[in-house]
């Protein structure tokens, strides 16, 4: 499936990139898709064609190879704001949250995501499969 095919990835949808061999970003991915009751965001992996087809080598290039969220207006965030921009987008408590979070400044946001991006192997076991086990209902949301 290409980033694009209109019914999955069009300018309706946010696309939430993630590491496919890291745990943790499974399990972002599990916590996030029944929060996002409105369905607007889509997932696919940061080794996959759709992340090559969805961002040009210029903008891949220097990206984390943890979360990144494209949005529908095309642009590309990274650590701490592609956190806050997820949290923002998901009801009215994980707004707060976000919020909360987005009086961190970004470089000590910024700088406590790269911490924890670096010890996330050591956290959360490796998953067996490079998608999340989700749902039958979830599973048209993973591109």
């Amino acid at each position: 499936m290409l980033a694009g095919d209109s019914s999955l990835s069009g300018p309706e949808h946010d696309i939430v990139f993630y590491d496919g061999v890291c745990g943790m970003c499974h399990w972002l991915v599990k916590f996030t898709l029944p929060r996002d009751r409105a369905g607007v965001f889509r997932f696919a992996q940061l080794q996959g064609d759709v992340f090559l087809a969805s961002l040009t080598p210029s903008e891949r290039a220097g990206l984390p190879d943890s979360v990144v969220v494209k949005t529908r207006d095309g642009r590309v965030l990274v650590r701490a704001a592609a956190t806050r921009y997820i949290l923002g987008r998901l009801g009215w408590f994980w707004r707060v949250v976000g919020a909360v979070v987005g009086i961190v400044p970004r470089a000590m946001g910024d700088w406590v995501y790269d911490w924890i991006a670096r010890v996330r192997h050591r956290l959360f076991k490796r998953p067996k499969e490079a998608c999340p086990l989700v749902t039958e209902e979830y599973k048209g949301r993973l591109l």
